[in-house]
């Protein structure tokens, strides 16, 4: 068994996340401790108990899920699981460095709270979107996408399967993209409830603002590779760390081809180490050569681990 772990993104996020294994170790417990100290507010109440609305702002969401993502990975760590290979999808690229310890935890934290206050500062509300399209092909996406325009921002976002991707830029683009997407046979085409187009070049001011804070923080080489957003290469030196989530800001996420980069490695069991369960569902559409499991809690831990001949 050649495992991977992959770490969750924004809207994997719901009130109580990581609340059980806070309570059931002395080192999550700690976790906690060292993120509240480096935010300056307490990162735990927030996740534990909300209110929901505070806990969905992008620079609340980014460090509570990055949290809750090295919590889950600390618990296994004690019941001696550890990946060969590690990736995440848009933040939990975050989680999956600092796992692979390229980042000292509390500097990741402090990095992903700017990163979301950077990324909701870019564009005034309002002035961008995203949507989702499924059941069309990334290659009429990106048609779609150019006939939207007219003189607009319309991007491919994420790539999370062949058939499931998300678009980003101008609201007026976005909505004629999905007109267009719809009237070519798309199986859904809707909004998404966000408050700004990530992962598309109007997220340019949030890339240069984030690149001046990572200058500031010290980057190791991982002990692990970490597969890339923006390209599905191999993050395996400290000089790639910092350009690469740079670019991750305005890149499309390349989920699928992540995977698909993780199989070839050897990976053939992938483990959803955060909350939610999006990846794992992800990872079913993706490739029939792997089996995924996922931890959140300590009742999908002990699962997870029962599966893996751990328990």
């Amino acid at each position: 068994m050649r495992l991977a772990f992959v770490f969750p993104g924004q809207g994997s996020q719901a009130v109580g996340m990581g609340r059980g294994f806070y309570d059931g170790s002395a080192a999550v417990k700690a976790l906690y401790e060292e993120a509240n100290e480096a935010l300056g507010f307490d990162l735990a109440r927030l996740s534990f108990e909300g209110p929901e609305a505070d806990l969905q702002l992008t620079a609340n969401t980014q460090p509570a899920i990055l949290t809750a993502s090295v919590a889950a990975a600390t618990v296994l760590a004690e019941r001696d699981v550890a990946p060969a290979i590690a990736g995440g999808h848009s933040l939990g690229e975050y989680s999956a460095l600092v796992v692979a310890g390229a980042f000292h935890f509390a500097d990741a934290v402090r990095i992903v709270r700017r990163r979301g206050e950077f990324m909701q500062e870019a564009v005034p509300v309002g002035t961008g979107a995203m949507a989702a399209v499924v059941g069309l092909e990334p290659a009429v996406v990106k048609q779609i996408c150019l006939e939207a325009r007219q003189d607009e921002v319309a991007e491919i976002a994420n790539i999370n399967s062949s058939t499931q991707i998300v678009i980003a830029g101008h609201r007026g683009a976005v909505q004629r993209a999905l007109a267009l997407a719809a009237e070519r046979g798309a199986k859904l085409s809707v909004p998404l409830p966000v408050s700004a187009p990530f992962h598309s070049p109007l997220m340019r001011p949030a890339a240069e603002r984030l690149s001046a804070a990572l200058a500031s923080v010290r980057v190791r080489a991982p002990k692990i590779p970490v597969v890339r957003n923006v390209d599905a290469g191999l993050t395996t030196t400290a000089e790639d760390v910092v350009p690469f989530l740079v670019r991750q800001v305005v890149s499309p996420v390349r989920w699928t081809e992540c995977v698909g980069r993780m199989v070839r490695e050897g990976a053939d069991t992938f483990v959803e180490v955060g909350p939610g369960r999006v990846l794992t569902g992800l990872l079913k559409r993706i490739t029939k050569d792997a089996r995924g499991y996922s931890v959140e809690d300590p009742e999908s831990l002990e699962k997870t681990l029962a599966a893996l001949g751990k328990g």
